[in-house]
Order: structure tokens, then C-alpha cells, then sequence
């Protein structure tokens, strides 16, 4: 366990990486946020809010803002990577020059590589030796960033192969508002949390074209299963996916207005195109490149997903929502155990 005093260093300073700044440096704990835009950086020092991403939130003192990833990680331990998906790679390379044996990181992406498949921790691997690599740990959960940094009471999972470094992350991000649960299944846990966000794009355009709540449960319903098919083919444990980082993350974005696949999903539905609507979007929906990342992996590991593969078929093949929401509803008759 880490000692009070220690520092964490949180790399990256968009609406997630603040909300766990100030999560962990309400009850006193040092954090480093590293900006990547030393603009930024100035800004969350004087400012002590993150105008840009996370409006409203005062970040507490003990949280100190840096531009320079040596500084940011000086006398640290813990290592939360919150950068987009696709930076991760980049960010990893740049920050293996900064690490020391005393370092252990936690992935807090929840995406793929879109080009690749890959998950963050699998990124992490490639690019650094043992022991950074090897033991790379993931944090997921039903964990939306506002209610998060608003101390609204919530969940989150650490998995990591490494039992005693998931109990010390454990340990740190405990607090009376966010409950931390570990578990062993690093592919079941990263998984979840990246594909729920491609079914969270159906649920906005369920929404947008004005559909009921029995559409929405199907959804997910549905939606689960295939998150379930192809992370078992991959690797992961089942009952992982009917936990905090499946069912609980799935259900969550699902739900939320607040959730930025949900957004893009509901105005695809009301007819604008993706690139009107990622254009006009300050942060990363992980959803639109982990769609073509998750038909990539089906396809390598021959698993059916419907779904995901009618979304991708919005999100690119030009297919209008609504055919795909007609075609997915007259697919051939099936037992619905052929599909669990």
C-alpha cells in the first residue's frame, strides 16, 4: 500500500483524469495532473477548474498541475494513464523515458486501438520491458467523470494479473463515495469497458428516433451478449462481463445523457453526419473507433455481433439508422440460447 504522503501522477487532463485528480485530492493525497498542452496546465494552476472538460469542479490543493511528464512524475508510485485510446501508444513512449522501478501503472482508457484491436494494456506491453509492461493493471466501472468528481456514490473494478498491485491501487482510490472492487481478469474487465461504449451509440439513436424503454432493454440485453461472445473468445472470464465493468458500465452509459457515445448515437438518429458531430465535440466518443476495432477482432476470432456491426455500418458504410434498426429486427427466427 502506498504511503498517505506518496504522490499519484495522473497523465492526462480531460474530464476523466480531472475527476480522479480531484477524487483523490479531496481527502488531502498529492496528485500531479500532467496536461499535455502546457496552455492547460497554466490554466488548471490559476484557475483551479478545468474550464474545458469538467466545468464546476474546484480542484482541491493538494492537486498540483504540470506540463513536464518528468516533474509530473517525480516521487510518485502510482501511474493512471486517462489519455484517449489513440494516444495511448504515444503517450506510453514518451513516458517510458520518465519511469523508474518504482512506478506501476493503471490504464484508465476505456477503448481499443482501432487499427489494431488492442487493448491499452496490451499497448503498454508492446511498448515497455518488465516489469511496467507485464503487470499494467485497468481501472472500469459504471464510473461517469462528473458524478465522480461531484463525490456522487459509485463503483470501479482494478484489475491487474499482479494481486498485490491491484490491492494497493485498491487501497488508494478507496473512498466513502467510490467503492473500489478488484479482480484478476485484465481482458474481461478492459473489454467490457470499451464495448459498452459502442452499444451506448445504439442507445442514443434508440433515443434519437424516439423509441421506448423496451427498445432500450433489448438493446442492452442484446447488446451484452455479444460484448459476452467476443470477450470469452478472447480471453475473458464470463461473470466478469456480468459485473461492474459489463452490466454496470453498459447499463450506466446507456442511461446517461451525459455519456458522449450516447450523443453521437442520439444525432445520428436526427440525421447528421459523423463528421458534423465528432467536428463539433471537444472530447473523444471511444465508441466511433472502437466500433471498427471491436468488427475487426469478431471477425479475427468468427463472432456474430449483429449489432455492432450495424452500427459500424451507420458509422461508416453510410446506412442510414433506422434500416439498420429494420434489418436487425428482421433477422432470421432464432432459440434466444444461440445467442447468449
Amino acid at each position: 500500500m502506498a504511503e498517505p504522503e506518496t504522490p499519484v501522477a495522473i497523465i492526462g487532463a480531460g474530464s476523466w483524469g480531472t475527476a480522479l485528480a480531484a477524487l483523490l485530492g479531496r481527502d488531502g493525497l498529492p496528485v500531479r495532473l500532467w496536461a499535455r498542452r502546457p496552455e492547460m496546465a497554466r490554466s488548471l494552476r490559476l484557475r483551479r477548474e478545468n474550464q474545458k472538460y469538467l466545468p464546476g469542479v474546484t480542484l482541491p490543493d493538494g492537486v498540483e498541475p504540470h506540463a513536464e511528464l518528468g516533474a509530473a512524475l517525480e516521487g510518485a508510485e502510482m501511474v493512471v494513464l486517462a489519455v484517449p485510446s489513440r494516444g495511448m501508444r504515444e503517450t506510453v513512449r514518451t513516458l517510458r523515458h520518465h519511469l523508474t522501478p518504482q512506478h506501476y501503472l493503471i490504464s484508465a482508457a476505456k477503448g481499443l486501438e482501432d487499427d489494431t484491436g488492442l487493448r491499452m494494456t496490451q499497448i503498454i506491453a508492446e511498448e515497455l520491458p518488465a516489469p511496467w509492461g507485464t503487470c499494467a493493471a485497468c481501472l472500469s466501472g459504471p464510473n461517469l467523470a462528473a458524478e465522480v468528481a461531484a463525490g456522487i456514490a459509485t463503483t470501479t473494478v482494478i484489475a491487474c494479473s499482479d494481486g498485490g498491485l491491484a490491492r494497493r491501487a485498491q487501497q488508494v482510490f478507496m473512498r466513502p463515495s467510490f467503492r473500489v472492487y478488484t479482480n484478476p481478469d485484465v481482458v474481461g474487465v478492459e473489454l467490457g469497458g470499451a464495448l459498452k461504449n459502442v452499444i451506448a451509440i445504439g442507445a442514443g439513436i434508440s433515443d434519437g428516433l424516439g423509441f421506448g424503454d423496451n427498445t432500450k432493454a433489448a438493446l442492452v440485453t442484446r447488446g451484452l451478449a455479444e460484448i459476452t461472445r467476443l470477450g470469452v473468445a478472447l480471453g475473458g472470464a464470463p461473470a466478469t462481463f456480468m459485473g461492474l465493468s459489463g452490466i454496470g458500465d453498459l447499463v450506466a452509459t446507456c442511461a446517461s445523457r451525459r455519456s458522449r457515445n450516447h450523443y453521437v448515437g442520439y444525432r445520428l438518429a436526427l440525421g447528421r453526419t459523423l463528421d458534423e458531430i465528432v467536428g463539433g465535440m471537444d472530447m473523444i466518443a471511444e465508441g466511433v473507433p472502437t466500433t471498427r476495432a471491436a468488427v475487426l477482432l469478431a471477425q479475427r476470432a468468427a463472432v456474430e455481433m449483429p449489432i455492432t456491426r450495424a452500427l459500424h455500418a451507420v458509422l461508416f458504410e453510410g446506412l442510414r439508422p433506422l434500416d439498420a434498426v429494420q434489418a436487425l429486427m428482421l433477422r432470421d427466427a432464432r432459440d434466444e440460447r444461440e445467442e447468449m
